[in-house]
């Protein structure tokens, strides 16, 4: 599994083939790639890493906040194309995406999984489709978290 993880103002996600809009406030914007081997118990470590990464301001202006403890949202993103090997050549090798299928299925249960076990509003994009997102990156602050 492989996340970038992006500190945002705001981010919305629409959906191309039904034009439906999705946003979230002040929160994390997730980009969420899934290996082909990938379990359950990677969708529980990616998650708890995840909610409980200390990147928001305190008071004194040091990254020592959660996204659950300044109350915001997460926004989370399917996009395989994290997984773009190109190390040789120029287009993209994705051999080490999951097939759709495992993917979707893996995707789906994240997106459950932070919604059933935190007390975090979770907005999420449609696996497969294509997707227009615009954020206001607050930082700007990145992470990537790759396991």
């Amino acid at each position: 599994m492989r996340a970038v993880i992006q500190r945002v103002k705001k981010a919305t996600v629409k959906i191309l083939s039904t034009k439906e809009e999705r946003s979230i406030g002040n929160g994390l914007l997730v980009f969420l790639a899934i290996k082909t081997d990938d379990t359950m118990e990677m969708i529980k470590w990616f998650a708890n890493k995840i909610v409980n990464l200390r990147i928001f301001p305190d008071s004194e202006n040091k990254m020592n906040l959660s996204v659950r403890d300044i109350n915001g949202e997460i926004m989370v993103i399917s996009n395989f194309t994290l997984y773009g090997d190109v190390s040789r050549g120029f287009r993209p090798n994705f051999m080490f995406s999951a097939n759709p299928e495992l993917a979707k299925n893996l995707y789906q249960q994240f997106v459950e999984y932070l919604r059933n076990n935190y007390p975090i509003p979770i907005v999420s994009g449609d696996f497969g489709e294509m997707m227009n997102i615009e954020l206001v990156n607050d930082g700007p602050v990145t992470i990537i978290i790759d396991k």
